[in-house]
C-alpha cells in the first residue's frame, strides 16, 4: 500500500511547525524548527527535509501542503515594503488621509494615524467618473492614465492601487485602467478595488486595497520562493495558503489578494481549537494561542468561532471576513525590562528565534519570559523540543539577577515570578475585554491554551479570568499546523445592494445571489471541484434605517429558499443578541449580500497515534507554584505517560515535544477521552 502524506505548516515568529498525517494508516505526527525570519521558506525547506528523512517519505507522495503566513502581518507592522501608487477619481486624492474622523478612546489628545501607505505625491487624480448607480457620468481620461504609469516608473513605483468612486457597482474604469498602466508597465503589481474588496464605503475599500498593493509583491517573491523550496525537494503538489477567514487560498489567489492572509496562522489555530473543543464536548471556549512573539485571544461559542468583517491592523482598516482573533504582544520570546519609573514591564518586544532567550546561548541579551520559567524549574533546559535545543539555566540565572533583580531589589525567584505574573495579567486582560466586548463573562467558557507557552502560563491566566476548566490539548505548540489540515479550500464573493425592504430590497437581494452564485459556481469549476465536496454559506449584512454599521445574518440555505418576512425574523433576533435590542416595525436596509463558497475535504484526526508509555514512573524536582505554596517538589511526566483517564494532582509539570504544562497545587488533572489535559481547580 502506498503512502500518501498531507502536511500543515506554519510558520511563527520563533518557530515554524508542522503537522504530518499519513492518510492510509491514518498516522498523525508534529514538529516544530526555529524560524528563519529573514527567509521564512528556509526553516519550511529545514522542517520538510527532516521529516522527510525521518520518516522515509518520497517526496512525490505529498499530495497536500497547506501553509500559515505571517509575511503580510509582518510587512504591516514594520513598514518595510517600498512606497506604492495610488489611482484615483479626482478629487478623492486624499482619502486615505482624511479616514474616519472617529476616535477609538475620546479622551485621547494623542492618537497617532500611521502615515497612508501611498505617499500624497504617489496619489494622482483620474478625471473620471461613475455615480451610485453605476451609470458613467464622465468617461475615463486614458492620456492621464498612462502619464500617471510614466510617472511611477520614474519614481521607482512598482505596485499601484487602482480605486476609482463606485467602482463596486461599475468596474469598467478601474479595468481599462489596468489595461493601459499594463502596456506602458507591464512588471507593475496592480490592485484593484472592484477586485479586491467591491463593496461601499470609499476609505475602507480604498485602505483595503492600498494594504494588498503594499504586501503584494513581497508575498509575490516569497510564494516564488516557497515553491522553488519545496519544488526543490521532489515535492509535486502546489502548496494552499491559509487565509484570514480560516479557509485556505490556492496560490495565485494568495498571489492576487494577499490582504486575505494577514491573520493567516491564528486564524488556523482556531479552526483547531474548535474541532478539538467540539470532539471533546467543549463547544464554548475562550481560546488562546501564547506563541513566541505574540498571543492570539479568540472566542468560540457553541462550536462556532466569532468572525468580523472588518478590522484595524497595525492602524490600518482592512475590510474582509475574517476570524475575530485578538493579539497582544505577550509570547515567549517577550523581554522583561525595568521602565524609567523602576516598574517591571515585560513586552511587546520580542526576542523572537534568533537571537531569542538568553538560555538559548544564542547571542540573547535580554531576560525574557522563557528564561523566567526556566528560573522558577517550570521548564525543563533538556526537555525543549524533546532536548534538541538545549537551555542554559545559570546563564537566565545571572543575568536576571543582574538586570531585573538587583535593580528592583528583590530575589531572583521574585523577579522571575513578577515576570511571568506581569505577562500573565496582560493576557487575561485581553481574554475580558474580547469577552465582555460581545456581552459575555468568561467564567461561562472554558479556557483553551495552546501554543508554545499557553499550558505553562494557563493556571496562572486563569487566576485572573476564573474559568472552571482549562484544556490543553495534545501537542498543543502545534495546533495552528494541524488547523491548517482541518481547513477547507473556500472563496468569498461580495456585492452591494443598498436597498430597503420597501424599496424592493428582497427582490435586488436575490438579483444580486443569483449573480454571486454564478461567480461562486465559476470558481467551483475553475477550482475542479467535484460536487458532493461543494458547500455554499450565504449572509446578508443588513441594518435598520438609519443605522451607520450592518448586523451579519448568515444562512447555509440559499435566500431563494427564504422569504422575506423569515429573514425579517432572523435578522431581527441577531440584532438583539448582538445590541441587546430591536425593533421589529423599523426599515431594514440590505447593505451587502455575500457568499462563502468552500470545498470541503477529508479531514485527519485532530491528535496524534501515539502508544502511552509503559512502566515509566514520573520524577521529581523542585518548581516555584507562587508566593503562597513557595517551591514544592513536583511530580515531573511525560504526555505519553498519560493515558486517557488517567487522573492526578497538582503540583506537576507535564512536558512533551512542543509545549510544557505547569500545574500548580491547587488544581487536579484528567485526560479526557480525546486524549485532553483537563486541569480544574480544587474547591
Amino acid at each position: 500500500m502506498n503512502s500518501s502524506w498531507r502536511i500543515g505548516v506554519d510558520v511563527g515568529g520563533t518557530f515554524t511547525d508542522f503537522t504530518l498525517f499519513e492518510e492510509k494508516k491514518n498516522y498523525l505526527f508534529n514538529h516544530k524548527t526555529p524560524s528563519t525570519p529573514d527567509e521564512p521558506a528556509e526553516a519550511v525547506e529545514t522542517g520538510l527535509i527532516y521529516l522527510i528523512k525521518k520518516y522515509g517519505i518520497d517526496p512525490s507522495t505529498i499530495q497536500y501542503l497547506g501553509h500559515g503566513t505571517t509575511v503580510a502581518l509582518n510587512m504591516l507592522l514594520e513598514r518595510r515594503a517600498k512606497p506604492i501608487g495610488l489611482i484615483t477619481t479626482k478629487g478623492f486624492r486624499d482619502v486615505l488621509e482624511i479616514a474616519r474622523q472617529t476616535r477609538p478612546n475620546l479622551y485621547n489628545y494623542e492618537i497617532k494615524r500611521p502615515e497612508p501607505l501611498a505617499k500624497r505625491s504617489h496619489r494622482v487624480e483620474i478625471p473620471e467618473r461613475i455615480n451610485a448607480d453605476g451609470m458613467v457620468i464622465l468617461p475615463l481620461d486614458h492620456k492621464a492614465v498612462e502619464q500617471a504609469a510614466l510617472q511611477f516608473m520614474r519614481d521607482g513605483i512598482e505596485a499601484i492601487a487602482i480605486c476609482f468612486l463606485h467602482s463596486y457597482k461599475n468596474a469598467d474604469h478601474e479595468v481599462k485602467a489596468a489595461e493601459i498602466i499594463k502596456n506602458s508597465f507591464p512588471n507593475a503589481f496592480l490592485s484593484l478595488s472592484s477586485e479586491v474588496l467591491p463593496e461601499f464605503r470609499e476609505y475602507e475599500r480604498t485602505s483595503t486595497t492600498a494594504v494588498n498593493t503594499y504586501v503584494g509583491p513581497r508575498m509575490h517573491l516569497y510564494i516564488q520562493k516557497l515553491k522553488e523550496r519545496i519544488a526543490g525537494l521532489g515535492v509535486k503538489c502546489s502548496p494552499y495558503i491559509i487565509h484570514s477567514n480560516g479557509g485556505l487560498l490556492t496560490i495565485p489567489m494568495a498571489t492576487k489578494f494577499p490582504v486575505k492572509t494577514c491573520l493567516s496562522g491564528p486564524a488556523a489555530g482556531v479552526v483547531g481549537a474548535t474541532a478539538i473543543g467540539i470532539e471533546a464536548n467543549q463547544k464554548s471556549l475562550i481560546a488562546f494561542d501564547v506563541g513566541g512573539t505574540s498571543t492570539d485571544v479568540s472566542l468560540v461559542l457553541d462550536g462556532k468561532p466569532f468572525f468580523t468583517i472588518e478590522r484595524n491592523i497595525a492602524g490600518f482598516p482592512i475590510k474582509s471576513p475574517s476570524i475575530d482573533v485578538s493579539a497582544i504582544g505577550a509570547g515567549g520570546g517577550s523581554i522583561a525590562w525595568i521602565d524609567d519609573g523602576g516598574a517591571l514591564k515585560v513586552g511587546p518586544q520580542s526576542a523572537g528565534a534568533d537571537p531569542g532567550p538568553i538560555a538559548y546561548n544564542n547571542g540573547g541579551q535580554d531576560i525574557t519570559l522563557t528564561d523566567a520559567n526556566l528560573v522558577l524549574g517550570r521548564l525543563n533546559p533538556n526537555a525543549l523540543l524533546a532536548g534538541e535545543l538545549p537551555m542554559d539555566i545559570s546563564a537566565a540565572k545571572s543575568t536576571l539577577e543582574e538586570k531585573i533583580a538587583k535593580p528592583l531589589g528583590i530575589s531572583v525567584e521574585d523577579a522571575a515570578a513578577g515576570i511571568v505574573k506581569i505577562a500573565a495579567s496582560g493576557i487575561s486582560r485581553a481574554i475580558r475585554s474580547v469577552a465582555s466586548s460581545k456581552g459575555l463573562n468568561p467564567i461561562d467558557f472554558s479556557l483553551f491554551a495552546y501554543g508554545g507557552a499557553g499550558p505553562l502560563l494557563g493556571a496562572v491566566v486563569n487566576e485572573e479570568v476564573g474559568s472552571r476548566v482549562i484544556i490543553i490539548p495534545s501537542s498543543p505548540g502545534t495546533i495552528c499546523a494541524r488547523g491548517i489540515l482541518l481547513s477547507d479550500r473556500s472563496f468569498d464573493f461580495v456585492q452591494t445592494v443598498l436597498a430597503t425592504l420597501e424599496n424592493n430590497g428582497w427582490e435586488k437581494t436575490l438579483t444580486a445571489f443569483k449573480q454571486l452564485t454564478s461567480k461562486a459556481d465559476h470558481w467551483f469549476e475553475l477550482e475542479n471541484i467535484s460536487a458532493h465536496s461543494q458547500v455554499v454559506k450565504y449572509y446578508i449584512e443588513a441594518r435598520y434605517l438609519g443605522q451607520s454599521f450592518e448586523v451579519r445574518v448568515s444562512s447555509t440555505i440559499s435566500p431563494r429558499e427564504l422569504t422575506q418576512e423569515q429573514f425579517v425574523e432572523a435578522f431581527d433576533t441577531e440584532h438583539k443578541a448582538q445590541f441587546g435590542y430591536d425593533i421589529p416595525k423599523r426599515a431594514i436596509e440590505i447593505v451587502n449580500c455575500r457568499i462563502e463558497a468552500i470545498d470541503r475535504n477529508n479531514k485527519p484526526p485532530i491528535r496524534e497515534n501515539l502508544e502511552p508509555t509503559k512502566n515509566v514512573h514520573p520524577h521529581e524536582r523542585p518548581v516555584y507554584c507562587g508566593s503562597f505554596f513557595g517551591w514544592k517538589n513536583a511530580l515531573i511526566y511525560n504526555r505519553d505517560q498519560l493515558s486517557i483517564g488517567k487522573y492526578l494532582k497538582g503540583p506537576a509539570i507535564i512536558e512533551e515535544m512542543s509545549s510544557t504544562t505547569f500545574v500548580p497545587p491547587n488544581y487536579n488533572v484528567s485526560i479526557d477521552n480525546t486524549d485532553n489535559i483537563v486541569m480544574e481547580i480544587i474547591q
